[in-house]
């Protein structure tokens, strides 16, 4: 029992690391073109980058644009880890919190 216990505790801090992860690549990777809100930096929304808040895509679906990016977005496969980035498509889409 204390092990099960131990378990689910490790596997609880797992994702909140993985979560807080997100939102520090998120911040050093994205937050240039999308802002730190998710709604769009000057020079993003230029760009034509979109309003991440109100992104109606399933994670996997964040998962895929951030490695192969999309319009004008540059993808991120090689450039990010596959953790990194299921951890910014987390973070995208538990509303960038």
């Amino acid at each position: 029992m204390k092990r099960l216990v131990a378990v689910l505790a490790f596997a609880a801090f797992a994702a909140a690391a993985r979560a807080d992860d997100g939102a520090a690549v998120f911040a050093k990777k994205c937050a240039v073109c999308h802002g730190k809100d998710g709604k769009g930096a000057p020079a993003g929304k230029a760009l034509g980058a979109k309003d991440l808040t109100t992104v109606k895509l399933s994670e996997a679906e964040i998962v895929k644009v951030v490695e192969n990016g999309k319009g004008k977005m540059t993808g991120f496969k090689g450039k990010l880890s596959d953790d990194e980035v299921k951890s910014v498509a987390k973070y995208v889409k538990g509303g960038l919190k």
